[in-house]
């Protein structure tokens, strides 16, 4: 699978006629060559492919990414970096400008001049994270394992709630569940929001007692060999009052047009708009300050695709992961969030979360 991420890759640089890529942002990393160690570099010609990693990791590149060739790092940057780049023959040299600190730049910039005064230095943005976009088969079945492993969770701890239990026991028993079900680290604190804390999109669960009658926002992913699930539901202990039914009710719709509205070929601010709309025509514009969603993949929240009024004009395609997750913010009163997790397959919204709803 590497081959063929590798070979659209060469396709673009030679499109954009750069030498190589200095590729140093870890996901993107993992996603090129299969080495997933905390540290490293990989160098890509139309020739070669290399992972550069210190002594920690060496073993470990040689076992992951067996097509590429390992280059172990050894003191300083100028040093090893002049080693990584002999022999290329590159003249413009392209690294991924959102990752690489302005410190780490000039000490590249320092070697190419003072070694390699015939390398350009080309700043890129999101290279790799478009090739990441569009999943593969063997991608999207991880994602989806990821996102039965937070359905489970969360079906089986909201089942057996009470009154009483405290924002962070909550989310404990939800983080606990999901790592005895084979997700790896979580890849974002869990989400509970009791009552006014759901006036706060991204609350940190705190030591709040779950009351009766209120709104609580759950949100919350696991992670399966290395892929991400993204989910949110908001439940009420007890009897739901005439608020929380309409709030409710509004968001729920909202989901839903997104659901069945939603096309390949459509761009994110159309998308977003689906759900905003009704939002909007239910009185509450101005409570559903985020975008409606995020891609998901590797991470959490992957650059693309893009649901968001402010989303770049690229069309969405199929095989894109990406959250549906409209919601309702009141100060004082609570929140109500519904998030799924969806796939653009055959030109249509596919869901891979299947928790249940209100």
């Amino acid at each position: 699978m590497t081959d063929k991420r590798i070979s659209r890759l060469r396709t673009i640089l030679q499109e954009q006629e750069i030498d190589a890529v200095l590729i140093s942002q870890p996901d993107n990393r993992y996603y090129l060559s299969g080495f997933d160690g905390s540290d490293g570099y990989l160098l890509i010609t139309q020739n070669s492919q290399i992972v550069a990693t210190d002594f920690r990791y060496t073993e470990q590149a040689s076992k992951q990414s067996p097509y590429f060739q390992l280059f172990e790092i050894k003191g300083r940057l100028a040093d090893w970096f002049t080693a990584l780049l002999a022999g290329h023959k590159i003249k413009r040299l392209a690294f991924e400008s959102a990752v690489v600190t302005v410190s780490l730049y000039q000490h590249l910039s320092n070697v190419a001049t003072e070694k390699y005064p015939e390398i350009q230095l080309i700043p890129i943005e999101n290279l790799v994270e478009n090739l990441r976009g569009v999943k593969d088969d063997a991608e999207l079945v991880k994602i989806a394992k990821a996102a039965e492993i937070s359905d489970l969770a969360i079906d089986t701890i909201t089942a057996k709630l009470k009154p009483g239990i405290t924002e962070k026991e909550l989310a404990w028993q939800l983080e606990r569940f999901m790592r005895e079900s084979g997700s790896g680290v979580m890849p974002f604190e869990v989400i509970v929001a009791a009552g006014p804390n759901g006036a706060m999109a991204h609350h940190s669960p705190s030591d709040r007692p779950i009351a009766t009658g209120e709104p609580v926002v759950i949100d919350m992913g696991a992670r399966f060999d290395h892929y991400c699930s993204d989910i949110t539901r908001t439940i009420c202990l007890g009897k739901r009052d005439p608020k929380f039914k309409e709030i409710y009710e509004i968001v729920r719709r909202a989901q839903e047009t997104a659901i069945n509205g939603i096309a390949s070929g459509m761009s994110g601010v159309q998308a977003d708009a689906l759900a905003r709309d009704v939002i909007k025509s239910a009185g509450y514009g101005d409570k559903f300050g985020h975008g409606l969603g995020h891609g998901v993949g590797l991470n959490v929240h992957d650059m693309i695709p893009r649901l968001s009024p402010l989303a770049p004009p690229e069309s969405l395609l199929n095989g894109m992961v990406f959250s549906i997750e409209p919601g309702i913010y009141l100060p004082e009163w609570g929140g109500v969030r519904i998030e799924d997790l969806a796939v653009l397959d055959n030109g249509k919204v596919k869901l891979l979360s299947h928790a249940r709803k209100l």
